[in-house]
């Protein structure tokens, strides 16, 4: 995990205005707006990563309610189209979303043919697909 961490703050673009990284605060929040519990291996990912802008991914942000990857629009927008309540999006994909189980699992929800790919955690996923990018 330590060095995926390391990777991705080393392939952090320099940008204008940079995200925010969120505090515990506003991860107790968000979980009051979307209503379910965020996996502590996810809330980690937030705390530390969340901030990161590489590759031509933009997962879920939690600091900036204006920003178009803020978790809780991009969740209603999720579930609104079908993706199921029990999963949590944390990126937007071409065809759905990547999405978190609460057993922190990451899966890759898509409209027409529901889950179709998973992988074992987030740092996982980070690797495989955010950084490949």
């Amino acid at each position: 995990m330590e060095d995926i961490i390391e990777l991705l703050q080393e392939r952090n673009a320099d940008v204008p205005v940079p995200l925010e990284l969120p505090d515990d605060d506003d991860l107790v929040e968000i979980e009051e707006q979307i209503l379910i519990s965020l996996p502590d291996e996810y809330k980690e990912f937030l705390l530390e990563v969340s901030d990161v802008i590489c590759g031509s991914l933009e997962p879920a942000t939690v600091a900036d309610p204006q920003s178009h990857t803020f978790l809780p629009e991009m969740a209603a927008t999720a579930w609104d189209i079908g993706m199921p309540r029990e999963f949590i999006p944390v990126c937007e994909h071409a065809q759905g979303y990547y999405c978190i189980s609460q057993e922190a699992q990451i899966f890759l929800w898509q409209r027409d043919e529901g889950l179709v790919d998973e992988w074992p955690s987030i740092w996982n996923w980070a690797k495989e697909v955010w950084l490949e990018s």
